[in-house]
């Protein structure tokens, strides 16, 4: 398993083989990054997740390997050469080739031909030494097989499955494929009209090379075909691989030439192209869906790292016209104080009412900031709040409401709010996305976020994996308040998981707040591994131990003691100490397990213990005078905020109903390799219009510099 890891990561073999006992220890990502900085060679986050994934599949190599050498010794087939063969194979494609010819088949028409005695023919045919091919033909004949022609052809089929049975031909048509196949579309005529195959209009006969088809055009071609409105092929040069396939086979211009000749081209037609197309095509979208869960992830990332506003009193609004718009209160902490609904918008347009109502709660409940939902009538709200006269300033700031309706709905939602509706929880969620959106974010299945691509059409269990793993690093990256933390939010803290969380606030609710890192220990079914894996990204505010609301692990406190005495110092007079801290020789408490890097680490923390590292969260204005896509003309410059990120440009949110597109070759002069090296989800910038398509409701931008 090491050499394998090593092999494909490049990382130190040490490295790979101390995060391996770490990971088979049951220690999370999270924790072996940050806290096992010795024994890993300081190795990342997203290197550790690289190791995790070899280490995946090694061990599913394995396992293949060791059912494949089970089955074979069951049938009696297995022989010292092919299993010193199988346990060599480097992948499952070449364990795959070669368990390929003792697969159990489906009545084929090689098995009839060699059910009917054909066998020792093609092998003659195969040996190309004969030029008295009719006779030897002759001698199959018997009931079924009535004439030399049914021989031959019987013969042939056996030689067509030997051809696609044979490792070095399915690796010279891989490889072709994989160079020069070709992707193409025809659109089904009886569908071509329909209103909702109008988006995938330019794929209605398209073609491009398979390797150079981007992950995102790949992806949008397989759905208009799920979707059946065009129908997909692969293409390569097929007299160009048949020559190839017979220059390896044929040895001869005997007779028994022309049979190979023609078992060839029934092997590439009838088994090796079908199987080999769609192996290559199948391994295109496993690379696509790998690229759009990698963009999802990044957007994840900066989505759920966002700016937190922090503890404020919040009046959230979730916008609506007809329905009337959503209002609710909420304390510094996010809890629900009241609720209810104004319509300043037509139909019935009660301006001064909703003024007076939103004058009076902010008064009465000493509101700070307010939130809107940016979906229907975002702009129009926006606009009414920012006529009101407050009595003290206060702060307005327009929030993204991706996946609000899915936590409204949602199980966490009625437990939290039983006995309100969902236009109710969808407010009370707007708001503390605004407070803090990692802790309300967590809340929704991440797909659900609206920050993907393609996310529907992607394996859905890499998808959920890989964005679990985001959340998680996200949550351990900025810690949790133990105290007020939601169960959802408690179960992505390293080693605590879902059970565990339930039991932290079943413990907090009936025992009150903890006081102690140590008294989480307390709580029901956490032993000391959970303990290990997760104290240290749990936070306790106003603690007696100053360290508790840290990211300096427990384990590591009788080092900081050691310190802060030797500096004659209590702790919490070492805490931001700069001085003090700055001056420390850090060789004098390197211990066997705690070493210069960790020391590095607790020193940094020390100067800010419990520092958010997130940036706090900024009031945005867009273009008043943009209501709606007719508003828009080329060259004008607007404010715009990144709403979605792909491999192809980023989506920006410019204050009206359709967001616009900065295309990648539109974010710089030069080439751009990466989208995300340029934005940011949620960065605010500046886009010039570049063009309007109004009957398909499509904007392009490109990014203003400076």
């Amino acid at each position: 398993m090491i050499s394998f890891i090593t092999s494909h990561t490049q990382f130190p073999e040490q490295s790979v083989k101390n995060t391996v006992q770490l990971l088979d220890e049951a220690c999370t990502i999270p924790f072996i990054s940050r806290y096992r900085k010795e024994r890993t060679g300081n190795l990342d986050e997203v290197q550790i997740g690289e190791i995790v994934k070899y280490k995946e599949l090694f061990e599913a190599l394995e396992k293949r390997k060791k059912s494949i050498l089970k089955t074979l010794e069951e049938s009696d087939v297995l022989t010292k050469e092919l299993a010193d063969q199988i346990n060599a194979a480097k992948d499952l494609v070449q364990l795959e080739d070669l368990y390929l010819p003792f697969k159990k088949k489906r009545q084929t028409k090689s098995e009839t031909a060699k059910n009917n005695g054909l066998e020792p023919l093609a092998k003659i045919i195969m040996a190309q030494r004969t030029d008295n091919l009719d006779y030897m033909a002759s001698q199959y004949l018997n009931e079924v097989i009535e004439n030399k022609v049914q021989a031959m052809e019987g013969a042939r089929h056996i030689i067509a499955e030997w051809i696609n049975e044979r490792s070095d031909i399915r690796n010279q048509i891989r490889h072709q494929l994989q160079k020069f196949a070709i992707i193409s579309t025809k659109v089904v005529s009886s569908k071509k009209e329909e209103e909702k195959a109008q988006k995938y209009r330019d794929y209605f006969d398209w073609s491009e090379p398979l390797s150079r088809c981007p992950s995102h055009r790949l992806l949008a071609v397989l759905r208009a075909e799920n979707e059946g409105f065009i129908r997909v092929s692969i293409e390569i040069d097929s007299e160009r691989a048949i020559s190839k396939m017979e220059d390896r086979i044929i040895r001869s211009n005997s007779s028994c030439a022309e049979q190979i000749r023609l078992a060839v081209q029934d092997a590439y037609k009838r088994l090796l192209f079908p199987s080999l197309s769609n192996e290559i095509l199948k391994n295109a979208k496993e690379r696509a869906d790998d690229a759009a869960i990698t963009v999802f992830a990044k957007n994840l990332k900066q989505l759920l790292l966002g700016a937190p506003l922090g503890e404020k009193r919040i009046l959230a609004i979730d916008p609506g016209f007809r329905t009337g718009c959503k209002v609710v209160c909420l304390n510094a902490q996010g809890d629900l104080l009241h609720n209810e609904t104004i319509y300043p918008h037509p139909p019935k347009s009660d301006t001064k009412g909703a003024i007076k109502k939103i004058s009076s709660l902010a008064d009465a409940y000493k509101i700070e900031a307010i939130a809107i939902g940016n979906g229907t009538a975002s702009r129009e709200t926006e606009h009414f709040i920012k006529r009101i006269a407050f009595k003290n300033e206060i702060e307005v700031f327009v929030v993204s409401e991706a996946g609000a309706s899915i936590y409204s709905a949602s199980k966490i939602a009625r437990d939290e709010f039983p006995n309100y509706d969902v236009t109710v929880r969808g407010a009370v969620s707007i708001g503390r996305r605004l407070a803090d959106p990692l802790a309300e974010l967590v809340k929704i299945d991440p797909k659900s976020i609206g920050v993907g691509q393609y996310q529907h059409d992607v394996d859905q269990t890499k998808l959920k994996s890989s964005l679990d793993t985001v959340v998680e690093s996200c949550v351990n990256f900025v810690g949790v308040n133990v105290n007020t933390a939601s169960t959802s939010l408690l179960a992505y803290v390293s080693g605590i998981g879902p059970k565990l969380a339930e039991g932290i606030v079943n413990y907090r609710n009936e025992n009150g707040p903890f006081s102690s890192r140590f008294d989480i220990k307390e709580v029901p079914r956490l032993g000391e591994k959970a303990f290990e894996q997760g104290a240290a990204f749990l936070r306790i505010k106003d603690a007696k131990n100053p360290l508790d609301d840290s990211a300096v692990h427990p384990e590591s406190y009788p080092v900081v003691e050691k310190m802060a005495k030797a500096q004659k110092l209590g702790i919490t007079d070492l805490i931001g100490n700069k001085k003090v801290l700055q001056g420390l020789d850090l060789n004098e408490y390197v211990t066997e397990n705690i070493g210069i890097p960790t020391l590095g680490d607790i020193v940094n923390e020390l100067e800010k213990p419990g520092l958010d590292r997130r940036e706090k969260a900024k009031i945005f204005t867009f273009n008043q005078n943009i209501r709606s896509i007719t508003d828009l003309n080329r060259g004008q410059l607007l404010p715009g905020i990144v709403n979605n990120i792909t491999n192809f440009g980023c989506f920006v949110d410019i204050g009206i109903k359709e967001s616009g597109l900065i295309h990648i070759s539109n974010l710089s002069d030069s080439f751009v390799n990466d989208v995300n090296e340029h934005v940011s989800l949620h960065q605010q910038i500046i886009v010039k219009v570049l063009d309007v398509d109004i009957p398909r409701k499509r904007i392009q931008l490109g990014l203003q510099k400076g």
